[in-house]
């Protein structure tokens, strides 16, 4: 048995791996989804959301369980899970990107973030400086977010998603060899994806060599579009 800790990307919660769960649950491992700190069920208020407490909801996750874990992170919280891996380098297994951010030290997301100017998302992303944090305008979901999903969950996604706090994507990673760098890692590439499109995607487990990098044709959300193929990637990463 193996455990996931599955991480959301922005705007979202753990809603994201409803699907997938089952899934993993009935090959017999153990699946954790959590609400990151200011997102989903969990109240901390969107201001004083930071990178650091963020870590340390995962961190203090795992601290609780017995044995390694295999920490997958989606898109902008590829940061999380590879800052965590820096902190609880004992306690993971693997590490996996699914169209995520892969930065190297003292770099942030927002680095990666700039160049990936195609991302059709920029456009509507509306910021609240008070908040330290911002929203995505409904109207991208479909095609930014779920152009090969079900209308449903665009339309589930209109009442879940929420604000994203702005904090934690401009916080320059911490990651040393000798922890993070010894942590098996691969990367999943979706191929038709117009938030973290595959030209960053690329750049980013170039620079920084994975393992393995899958590739999947599907937008950016392949837990909903795909959520057979993806777990099928997950185990073959989990029993290698």
């Amino acid at each position: 048995m193996k455990t996931f800790i599955l991480i959301h990307g922005s705007w979202h919660n753990a809603w994201n791996w409803h699907q997938v769960i089952p899934i993993l649950e009935k090959q017999g491992h153990q699946v954790l989804a959590i609400d990151l700190p200011g997102m989903g069920r969990d109240k901390t208020p969107i201001n004083e959301v930071r990178l650091p407490n963020t870590v340390e909801k995962v961190c203090d996750l795992i601290d609780t369980i017995e044995g390694k874990v295999i920490l997958v992170g989606h898109s902008k919280n590829g940061i999380v899970i590879s800052q965590v891996a820096e902190y609880r380098a004992e306690k993971i297994e693997k590490l996996i990107y699914l169209a995520a951010y892969l930065i190297p030290d003292g770099k942030t997301q927002f680095d990666y973030s700039a160049q990936d100017t195609n991302s059709v998302l920029k456009p509507y992303v509306t910021r609240f400086p008070e908040l330290k944090a911002h929203i995505l305008q409904p109207e991208i979901y479909k095609e930014g977010l779920y152009a090969d999903c079900e209308d449903s969950i665009t339309e589930m996604a209109k009442l879940l998603l929420s604000h994203e706090p702005i904090e934690s994507g401009v916080t320059p990673l911490v990651l040393t060899e000798e922890k993070f760098g010894s942590i098996r890692r691969f990367y999943i590439e979706c191929t038709e994806d117009k938030a973290v499109t595959p030209f960053i995607q690329q750049k980013m487990y170039t620079e920084m060599p994975c393992e393995k990098v899958y590739k999947m044709e599907t937008s950016h959300s392949p837990f909903f579009s795909k959520p057979n193929e993806l777990c099928a990637i997950f185990l073959e990463i989990a029993l290698s």
